[in-house]
């Protein structure tokens, strides 16, 4: 599939990760690459904020940043990033 933060083909993922139209958008656009930088700025986000991800408050904050990272304006990657590794 190809991969809206990456603009190129990817694998996708296994099953929408979050429920509704936005986790549909994401199974339909999103990489299992990009996901997991998803994943690493979402905790960052939920430290930040001391978010319970549980609470229907912090899944609205989360729901929209994950819009903004994925779908939002200059939400692609600069053409050449390399993520950095994991050391």
């Amino acid at each position: 599939m190809q991969c809206v933060k990456f603009q190129k083909e990817l694998p996708g993922l296994d099953a929408p990760p979050w429920p509704g139209d936005l986790g549909q958008r994401i199974y339909d656009t999103v990489s299992t690459q990009a996901w997991k930088l998803w994943e690493e700025r979402m905790k960052m986000i939920l430290n930040e904020y001391r978010l319970m991800p549980w609470q229907k408050e912090a899944q609205e904050i989360i729901a929209k940043q994950m819009e903004d990272f994925f779908f939002g304006e200059g939400a692609a990657l600069p053409p050449g990033y390399v993520p950095e590794q994991a050391k």
